[in-house]
């Protein structure tokens, strides 16, 4: 009886040939590029949160370097800067604007998908890695990033040459602790993207080297212990200048309640999403419903993360039992085990902290599984498909062309008024295409006519695979996205507000937010953009009438900041707009203690302040207290106010 693990064919990576291989992959590429530069300008400035730290990056190297949020340095973004460099110094190069920002994000996806086809391809084959990067380009979510420009983008992009770097390590004897360093080197950096989040894919690299690398044991240990050193100089360079210089010297460190960036790693942005005990949190809380739903294995499969990644997520789990059998009683260095490790731990060990996590989590933190389920299902898939001869790999493939059709089908019934026809092609194609997996083998038929069919039959797998992420993401391109948590797919895809997640639609003037998540006010900006933010603070640029653009313009001469305001978020669209410093009264959410009031009081008698914008209470800034609050009181009890189009200012240079 035939078995996954007898005549297991020899995995070896195989010389590029121009005639195939090079036009497949060149190609893959360049329809991922226009994929993600397609009409990119609609969504105008994404998140104006990053947006407007973009802006100042372009214009003050003091702000580009900590990441500041204004040009004048007040306070910086409540992550580290990496991304925030690369938009930055393209707005240098070519101007600040939608498409110096966000063309690098997509560039950035086009390298992701490359470096995963090469990864793939050097122990599978060429239609393996094609596969693989097919997926990752059509993933809703990761088409709906590398279009935007949150952190997310550089980490996947460098999280993935780093597993291209392990995957040269291994097969290295010479040059291995050259590659295994440059792989440290690279998730060093990705912390400087999306800090700690780079660390979780440390265990699948780590052990993956160490269990399939060419050679002897202890040099594989040191070579382990120097990509460990590599990553933590990439990644700690600027955390220690941060720390060294003084604090009167560079921004408030946003997002800490210490102006300590090593609070803000390992707090807000790091065990603090783990056990939900986050400072300055704008929600979150221990399996708090309102932020991912309730913790468990089921969290990825439902709800407002399912359409955006679990497409192939069944698949994929199946294709790390596939490979493992694959790889059989294999010696250590076994390629295919090698490569199951590193991927399958990948998505296992991330997957399982998604699940799990009891903090903040959006739908769109799913980009970091795509890279590994493009992976896992390319390979398995290629080796169940060279055996499909023998009935065990054939019945196993068929099952998962049944399993991710069926899967499919329910992920599309989510929206059954949206293109409800499609569902029904995914399943039908999915049992044709079953079914000539275990048929046709029986049939005989001579070499030319089952080279045709088993062309056909691969067809309609990859449709089966393909069809539902493909639409999904062809919606995303068509739709404007902006805000701090926007979706991939058709309207209604995914839980919890569907289109907007937890903000809705961008709305409200700046400084104005609704009172609970999911609510906002105010009315959305135009070009029916698509994505959450406006509960934070601020409508978008859209909302920034001409007349408090000239006046935010005319003021902001002889002053360090044009103007303040409560929340980053509310401040931003300003800042954007009227193309000044603006400062954001208690960073993000208006939670961070900067500045306390004493010291606004003191800049405002300094004359380095001119306006104060929006009075409504700074969103959660001033609806939980805090000096936001303090600030927001102060100024409406000594300054008079005044309507500048539809919003409220404060002229502080004149009291009461």
């Amino acid at each position: 009886m035939a078995t996954l693990t007898e005549s297991r064919p020899r995995v070896v990576a195989r010389p590029l040939t121009l005639s195939r291989d090079k036009v497949l992959y060149g190609g893959l590429l360049v329809l991922t590029a226009i994929a993600y530069l397609w009409g990119l300008s609609k969504n105008g400035y994404a998140n104006e949160y990053y947006a407007a730290a973009v802006q100042a990056g372009s214009t003050s190297w003091k702000a580009w370097f900590f990441g500041a949020f204004d040009s004048s340095s007040f306070i910086t973004v409540d992550k580290t800067p990496g991304a925030l460099w690369v938009m930055g110094l393209s707005g240098r190069i070519f101007g600040f604007s939608s498409w110096s920002m966000l063309v690098p994000e997509a560039l950035m996806g086009v390298a992701s998908v490359g470096f995963v086809y090469v990864s793939v391809r050097r122990w599978f084959s060429a239609n393996a890695g094609l596969l693989a990067g097919g997926i990752l380009a059509l993933t809703p979510v990761a088409v709906l990033m590398f279009r935007f420009n949150n952190p997310d983008a550089l980490l996947i992009m460098l999280l993935c040459a780093g597993a291209w770097a392990v995957t040269r390590a291994i097969d290295s004897e010479k040059h291995a602790a050259r590659w295994m360093m440059l792989a440290g080197a690279l998730v060093g950096f990705g912390f400087l993207a999306k800090m700690l989040q780079a660390f979780l894919i440390l265990p699948a690299f780590g052990l993956a080297y160490l269990v399939a690398g060419r050679s002897a044991l202890g040099k594989r240990i040191v070579h382990s212990v120097l990509a460990v050193v590599a990553m933590i100089v990439s990644a700690g360079w600027w955390i220690a200048i941060v720390e060294l210089v003084p604090a009167s010297a560079r921004p408030w460190i946003g997002g800490s309640s210490t102006n300590s960036i090593l609070e803000l790693t390992l707090g807000y942005n790091g065990l603090g999403r783990l056990n939900g005990n986050e400072t300055g949190s704008v929600g979150g809380g221990t399996g708090n419903p309102g932020w991912g739903g309730a913790t468990g294995v089921q969290r990825l499969f439902g709800g407002e993360f399912a359409s955006q990644i679990a497409w192939l997520l069944p698949a994929a789990l199946l294709a790390i039992v596939v490979l493992l059998v694959a790889a059989g009683k294999a010696p250590r260095a076994d390629r295919t085990r090698a490569f199951t490790i590193l991927w399958g731990g990948w998505l296992v060990g991330t997957g399982l902290v998604f699940s799990f996590m009891q903090g903040i989590i959006h739908s769109y933190y799913m980009i970091a599984l795509a890279p590994a389920i493009g992976a896992l299902v390319g390979a398995a898939m290629m080796v169940l498909w060279r055996r499909r001869d023998e009935w065990l790999p054939r019945a196993t493939l068929a099952g998962g062309i049944l399993l991710t059709a069926g899967w499919s089908f329910a992920l599309l019934n989510e929206t059954p008024s949206w293109n409800p026809w499609l569902r029904w092609v995914v399943l039908i194609t999915g049992a044709i295409a079953a079914g000539a997996v275990l048929m046709v083998p029986e049939f005989g038929l001579n070499r030319a006519t089952a080279r045709r069919v088993g062309l056909a039959t691969g067809a309609l797998l990859i449709v089966t695979a393909l069809a539902g992420p493909a639409a999904y993401s062809v919606s995303t391109i068509a739709t404007a996205h902006a805000g701090a948590l926007p979706t991939a797919g058709p309207e209604g895809a995914g839980g919890m507000g569907g289109r907007g997640g937890m903000g809705g639609r961008a709305g409200g003037p700046p400084g104005q937010t609704g009172t609970q998540p999911g609510t906002t006010t105010g009315t959305a900006p135009t070009g029916g953009m698509r994505g959450g933010g406006g509960f934070l603070g601020g409508g978008g640029i859209s909302s920034v009438s001409s007349e408090l653009v000239a006046l935010l313009q005319k003021g902001s001469t002889g002053y360090t900041w044009a103007a303040a305001a409560v929340t980053a978020n509310g401040a931003a669209p300003l800042q954007i707009a009227a193309e000044v410093p603006i400062m954001a009264i208690g960073g993000f959410n208006g939670t961070d203690p900067a500045p306390s009031l004493a010291e606004f009081k003191e800049l405002v008698a300094q004359g380095k302040v001119h306006y104060f914008v929006g009075s409504s209470g700074g969103g959660f800034g001033g609806s939980r207290g805090g000096t936001s609050s303090e600030i927001s009181t102060w100024v409406s009890e000594n300054f008079t106010a005044q309507t500048v189009g539809s919003t409220t200012v404060y002229d502080l240079t004149t009291s009461n």
